[in-house]
């Protein structure tokens, strides 16, 4: 063999050589797993080394013994780049690649046209040893395609695609090459097998397309594809997200309990699946089912705060990890699940609202001891956001009242009263709800939101104080506790004309439209818990006054209807007494009990009345006189 002969053969051999050493420095144990550290570093520096290799093979003509070689570089430094991100530079190397291999087989250019390109490179190559190596740089478009939600081309490329995993997949082609690899260092070395890369891009797409599908109400369509999908060879997570999003599409096509035994079955696959457990919560809630959504919520809270508890839950286990192609906005928003500190505090409400108080009020605590101290694990997740921190106290303020623990609740909300006392207006003039803040005056609305809030918090806290008072019969104390919310709450005035003592319709929305009627509430309650005090203390007349501004302000407000018509019994005006009581029990509440906040809600300690004993009264009463 001549010397010319032998040196490119030599240097063929020395760039398969650098390839592959490349390679197995890129792997760990011989797997398609980065170095033990994972880190970026370590990754730029794999896609370095491939591109100067690159380089090199490109600086020669593109013969066909060459020609395989350089793609499978390319497949790596493509890789490389992708698994950073580098979607124009892994690209820009793909059309370069192509171009190279036209100009070997001869064919005319190529239409830009991402179906017409493929399907005219494939063809170039025909079955020639080329044909795998372009198979391997089409996987690779595929998942650039995929990591950039370009699933419309995808879907326009379905078939050359279809005829990649087809190929890829059986692998018929590969076993050769497979054994050769594991026998001798002549063959160049791929930093993940084509055949594990398909498989995930396959699934990959699926769970991309079916969420696409899903958010554009094609809940049918989405279905078949996620059940098909359900049973391939792919990571634990990847198959439970198929679950989970058959689910969310059963959960779309009104069938909860269908829906339900998916998110069991993704759950099963993978206990990591927050999501599942989150959705479900949402069908036992759609369902009225109280207890199982209790449930579920502590399930969530828990599991949120595992420190493996991120979603999407996938594990880096290959070069191309599954979080890489799966970065759909809509597969976003399908596996969002609210912060841990969310669920707490959602966790606590609902027990508060269903009878298990004690349960609720150690929630709140919790909460409450998270957010002071350093380790708040999971606050600054997606998510809505928790409702401020004078409103927690309050919230939980009155669920230890609830609980009978009046000076625990009279401590929280001398906190709420430390910390807004001195920073009360005094005056805050709030316009009509309708009234739309201009640009220019959107800084002056945003500074009076929070004077308003911040008086709506004193406010409230003095009225739990006063609840408290009433609790343990301190009546002097609760009418001193009511005086001082009402007198703060008349500081609020309107921007146009007076204040007409009236609870805004259920319709009203905004910010201001729910000051308005949290400032009724306050001013109903305080008054009426004032009014009840007079009544204990028997100052009938002043009891008399307050109730009955307390109906004006809250007509809704049961306590003070039913000790109005008390008042009016006990000074001899039974007729107006009955009418009264009949009134306070024709009323509707206007919103639910959950829909408010907890300290807003009538409380159910202190001097109450059976209305059954009012109603034997009013039968006994008789029918009014004739005129």
């Amino acid at each position: 063999m001549s010397d010319k002969i032998y040196q490119p053969l030599s240097l063929l051999y020395r760039w398969i050589q650098e390839n592959n050493e490349l390679v197995n420095k890129c792997k760990r144990g011989g797997g398609d797993v980065l170095s033990p550290d994972q880190n970026k570093p370590h990754l730029r520096w794999c896609s370095s080394e491939f591109h100067k290799l690159l380089k090199k093979i490109q600086g020669i003509p593109p013969l066909a013994d060459y020609l395989q070689l350089e793609l499978t570089v390319v497949y790596n430094a493509c890789l490389c780049s992708t698994a950073q991100s580098q979607f124009s530079d892994a690209e820009l190397l793909l059309t370069q690649a192509t171009e190279r291999v036209i100009q070997m087989t001869g064919d005319a250019p190529v239409a830009s046209d991402p179906p017409v390109f493929w399907r005219t490179v494939l063809k170039s190559v025909g079955d020639t040893a080329l044909n795998p190596c372009v198979l391997y740089l089409l996987c690779l478009q595929w998942a650039i395609w995929l990591s950039t939600c370009q699933l419309k081309i995808i879907q326009e490329c379905q078939d050359e695609l279809f005829s990649v995993f087809e190929t890829l997949s059986t692998g018929v082609w590969d076993e050769g090459r497979s054994e050769l690899r594991e026998k001798s260092s002549d063959i160049p070395l791929l930093v993940m097998d084509p055949r594990r890369l398909i498989e995930l891009l396959q699934i990959c797409t699926i769970i991309a397309q079916g969420a696409e599908s899903l958010s554009e109400g094609r809940s049918s369509e989405a279905l078949s594809g996620l059940q098909t999908a359900s049973s391939l060879p792919a990571p634990r997570t990847l198959i439970a997200y198929t679950h989970l999003l058959s689910g969310s599409c059963l959960a779309h096509m009104s069938r909860p309990q269908m829906a339900l035994q998916c998110y069991r079955k993704a759950l099963e696959t993978d206990s990591r699946c927050v999501c599942a457990l989150y959705q479900s919560m949402l069908i036992y809630r759609q369902l009225g089912n109280t207890q199982a959504e209790i449930q579920a919520l502590r399930l969530l809270h828990s599991t949120l705060m595992l420190p493996f508890a991120t979603e999407p839950a996938l594990a880096d286990t290959c070069l191309l990890s599954p979080s890489l192609l799966l970065r759909s906005q809509s597969l976003s928003s399908l596996l969002s699940v609210p912060s841990a500190l969310s669920v707490l505090h959602n966790l606590a409400l609902k027990c508060v609202h269903h009878g298990r108080v004690s349960d609720g009020v150690e929630y709140y605590l919790d909460l409450l001891a998270v957010l002071h101290s350093e380790d708040q694990h999971g606050v600054h997740a997606e998510g809505p956001p928790l409702p401020s921190l004078p409103e927690l106290y309050l919230q939980a303020g009155a669920a230890l009242l609830m609980a009978r623990r009046p000076a625990d609740c009279m401590a929280l909300c001398d906190e709420v009263i430390t910390t807004t006392l001195e920073l009360l207006p005094e005056k805050v003039v709030l316009a009509e709800p309708e009234e739309k803040c201009e640009a220019e005056t959107r800084a002056l609305c945003a500074e009076g939101d929070d004077r308003v809030a911040m008086l709506l918090w004193a406010g409230a806290a003095y009225l739990l104080q006063g609840h408290c008072h009433t609790h343990l019969k301190d009546w002097k104390q609760a009418v001193t506790h009511y005086t001082r919310c009402f007198n703060l709450l008349v500081k609020v005035r309107f921007k146009k004309g007076s204040f007409q003592p009236q609870i805004p319709s259920a319709d009203m929305v905004g910010k201001q439209g729910t000051d308005l009627c949290i400032l009724q509430r306050l001013k109903g309650l305080s008054l009426a818990g004032r009014g009840i005090s007079f009544t204990q203390t028997d100052q009938l007349r002043e009891a008399l006054r307050d109730l009955q501004l307390s109906m004006q302000a809250f007509p809704e407000c049961v306590s003070a209807g039913l000790w109005c018509g008390e008042v009016l019994w006990r000074l001899g005006r039974r007729w107006e007494a009955a009418a009264c009581w009949e009134k306070t029990w024709s009323f509707t509440p206007q919103f639910s009990v959950e829909s408010l906040s907890v300290y807003l809600q009538e409380p159910q300690s202190g001097p109450l009345l059976d209305s059954l004993e009012l109603r034997r009264r009013i039968q006994e009463l008789g029918p009014p006189l004739s005129a």
